[in-house]
This record gives C-alpha cells, structure tokens and sequence, in this order.
C-alpha cells in the first residue's frame, strides 16, 4: 500500500535524500494533510501551491508559516508568469502582462521592474520559488501552449528579457526557474494533453537552446525540463526522461549545475505513456533533481516515491544519482528556503499596466471608439493554469460604460441564431470584434468572419497573437486587456 514504505535496507540518509528530490501539490487552504506532514518528516524537498491553496493574502502568509514550522529548509513554490498565468489573484497579486507584451515593449529595465513586483509578493507571502520565467521561443504558429507565455521567438530577444526577470528575481531572495528545457515552442501539442513532439533536427533546435544558455550565464538556480520528444536529440523518450538531454546537453554543453526539475508528472506527455511513477524514477535516473507531483492527492505522490525507493533498493536507481540530486536541493534550500531579509519591501505596483500600456501602442492605434458593441471570443481556461475572470467588455466598460457587449468562452451552441442577435444588440453602434488566437480555435474564425460578412465596418482586435486585427493586446492578463481597452475608446 502506498504510504506504508519504510527506510529499511537504505544506507543512512538516504531516504531523506529521496524524499528531497519530491515536490508535491496538496489540497486545502488552512490545515496541511497529516500525509503532507508525515512528507515533510521524513525530508520533502519541496510544495507547490495552487489557486486551491489559496483564498487571500494573509492566509497565504499563515499557510506557508505553518508549512515552514514542520521544517524550515522546505521549500514553498508556485508557477508566477505573469499576464494570465498565476495562482494568487486572490491574494491582491500584482498585476503584470505576460511576457510577449513584454517582448513587444522590449525595455529589459521594465521587465526587471515587473519580475521585481511579482518576486516582492511572493517573498511577502512566505513564497520563495517561482516556476518562472518561459525561456521558450514562440516560433510554430500553431503551438497551443507557449504562444504569448514566451518573450517572443528571437533568441537574443528571450536572452535579455530573462537576464532582467532573473536578475530582478534573485534581488528578492527568490528562486527563478527557467522553463520548458530545451524549449517547448516548436510543437503542435500541449504536453499537459498528449505526447508532443519537436521534428526540426538539432541545427535547428539550436536557436531555442540560446535562452537557456543565457539564463545559466545570469545564474538562473533553477531549469525545468520539458515532457517534449525530440528525435533529433533522443528519439525514445521526452526531455524529462532523456539522459542525453538532461546529461550532455544541459548538464555538459550548457554547464548547468543548479536545480533541475521536471513539469509535472501527471501531464498526460508523462502518465498515459509511462505513469507517474516509473516517470519519477526514470527523470531522477536520467538526471532530474526534483520531480513535481502536483496533483492534489497525495496517494499519487505516495506511489512516486514508492517507486523511486524500490528502485534504490533494487539497485535499478544508483544511489550516488540521488545523493547529487538531494545536495543541489539541499544548496538551494540554503539559499531560498525562508525569505530574506527585506525582500518583502515594496515594489512598483505601476510597472505591469505601463508594460502593457507600450505593448499596446507599439502599433498605429486607430481612432477612438466609443459606445461600441463588444464581442470578445476565447478560448475557455486551460485547466492547469489559473484564470482569473478576465474579458474585454468588463474593461471596456470601465472606461465607457455606454459600451455594451458580450463575452463568449468557447464555442456556442448554435451560431447562427446567436450571430443575428449580436447584430441587432449591436444596431447601428460600432461593432467590436476580439478573438484570441483564432487559428487554433475554428469557431472563434467561423462566427467572426459571419459577423464581419455583415459588418465589415467592424474593428477587430486580437487578444492572443496577433492575426491582423486593428489592435492587439499581446495576451490576457487583466492588464493586457486594460491596455488595450484604453487604446479602443481613445482613454
């Protein structure tokens, strides 16, 4: 039964050492489950926090307070991009775009102040690692996954702007991650989904290696890998799994010698191949440090670190693996396991609407439009990231509250009848069409061209990437979609 596995027949330490190389999710906001506990007893390396973890600001702090009193060098992380992607909205988290609009902006000094607001939030909650910044390029067209998560798709682009994140970071006393090595931006599959595969052959590949390398140079202390299958690397398993990429790539050609953990293990790319088990074991083999398991049952974690004590002693696991992975986690502990001493000082909560604000307007913004009927189209929240309500009509609003509108989260029903009733709501009124990233979302592409059949005085605007609207935001963050409000009605 998982949950029962003891430490006989392991050499001292060394199931302490295992259970170093585990960081797990959990549910509940207020009382860490006694399996959590009996976890972090005997070592856990680390949690990570989810939006189900989280209802405010103070009872966040009260939360990580408790988890550190079972054992101060735990370590408390969270995935914190920026822009639509975080967990503590909750918990009056600055607001900031994601990291294309910062890309578009492309002042390294304003990204370090936006990392800077997000790192001296996390540092005042007890929070001290951050699943950031992406060191993917943006580069296929139809990747469901990256898309304005990334800087952008220009190496040197991504390299300075993770320069300033990290940099900013590390200033606060918290922990950056790189993240999805060697970069998840050349798939057509999410690998929360299914396997994705990256075709190009290594001279290729070679361009999405560089921010990675640039992260390394600016002392990123953590790199997470991606569950990403690229056979010009290692044709039989994804990154996480690969010792040639895990090893010579990132160990020996990029000389990274700080923490590498794997995404978790229960994206579909890991479990319906492998399980989460044997793919704990087998990233540990292959040269992770950490594993995540971030499902909030905790039988799951239980099965994952059954597996890699098996392995140990059967000797399928070497032992020395685990040691060298459990010292770079213990070193890392040492540096970022309790916030440091005024990290929690205050920080410019202006920075992320002036970010996306330039984003914005680094197009010809057209002329205002006021009292406009707004269709805003997107996809419905993926549902490993965090949303947190956000539509364009609300924000229009905001700022023209004779704006009317409807936001529409997936595909309805039956279009046609629904494209009639927008054009009679919208009447005479201008007309206002937002779609975010329409290529990968047929219907959105469908009931947007039926409108503009009808209207094409309509303006079009672009949420995602851009697809020839008259403006985009660059993303969805509340911000982005601030920004791009103010564009439409001339604020």
């Amino acid at each position: 039964m998982p949950g029962v596995t003891h430490s006989a027949h392991l050499p001292p330490g060394l199931d302490e050492a295992a259970h170093r190389c585990l960081v797990a999710g959990f549910a509940g906001t207020t009382a860490v489950p006694d399996t959590l506990k009996r976890l972090v007893d005997r070592g856990l390396g680390g949690v990570i926090l989810f939006t189900r973890n989280v209802r405010d600001a103070e009872q966040v702090r009260r939360l990580t307070a408790e988890l550190r009193s079972l054992r101060p060098d735990l370590l408390v992380g969270i995935d914190n991009e920026g822009g639509g992607i975080g967990h503590l909205v909750g918990a009056d988290a600055p607001e900031v775009p994601g990291s294309y609009a910062l890309g578009v902006a492309d002042d390294p000094g304003l990204t370090g102040r936006c990392a800077d607001a997000l790192a001296g939030h996390l540092a005042s909650l007890g929070i001290t690692v951050s699943y950031a910044p992406v060191a993917d390029l943006q580069h296929h067209p139809r990747n469901p996954i990256v898309r304005t998560r990334s800087f952008g798709a220009e190496p040197d682009l991504a390299a300075r702007h993770l320069r300033a994140w990290i940099t900013a970071t590390e200033r606060r006393g918290v922990a950056s991650c790189a993240k999805h090595f060697p970069g998840h931006g050349g798939t057509e599959t999410d690998s929360h989904h299914g396997i994705a595969v990256d075709p190009r052959s290594h001279d290729e590949l070679r361009a999405d290696f560089e921010p990675f390398r640039a992260a390394v140079a600016a002392g990123v202390p953590m790199i997470m890998s991606a569950h990403v299958v690229y056979p010009a690397l290692d044709p039989e398993r994804p990154a996480t799994l690969s010792r040639r990429i895990l090893g010579d790539l990132l160990r020996h050609e990029l000389d990274f010698d700080g923490v590498l953990v794997s995404d978790a293990l229960e994206m579909k790319a890991i479990a319906e191949r492998y399980g989460e088990a044997a793919g704990a074991r087998i990233a540990l083999a292959a040269g992770a440090d950490q594993v995540i398991v971030a499902v909030p049952d905790l039988e799951v974690t239980l099965a994952c670190r059954d597996a890699v004590l098996d392995a140990l002693r059967s000797g399928v696991l070497p032992e020395e693996r685990v040691r060298e992975a459990a010292g770079r986690v213990r070193r890392l502990a040492v540096r970022y396991a309790a916030p440091a001493a005024g990290a929690v000082d205050g920080w410019d909560a202006g920075a992320g609407l002036e970010a996306a604000r330039r984003a914005v307007r680094s197009r010809e913004v057209p002329s205002a439009v006021r009292g406009a009927h707004v269709v805003d189209l997107f996809p419905p929240p993926h549902p490993a990231l965090n949303w947190g309500g956000e539509d364009l009509l609300t924000e229009v609003r905001a700022l023209d509250p004779t704006a009317t509108g409807t936001a529409v989260s997936g595909e309805h029903t039956d279009p046609a009848p629904f494209v009639e009733e927008i054009l009679r709501a919208s009447g005479d009124t201008p007309l206002v069409i937002a779609t975010c990233d329409a290529g990968l979302h047929p219907w959105q592409e469908r009931l947007s061209a039926a409108l503009l059949s009808r209207r094409p005085d309509a303006v079009r605007i672009d949420t995602g990437l851009p697809e020839g609207g008259a403006l985009c935001s660059y993303g969805r963050g509340r911000v982005n979609l601030r920004a791009v409000a103010e564009a439409l009605v001339g604020a």
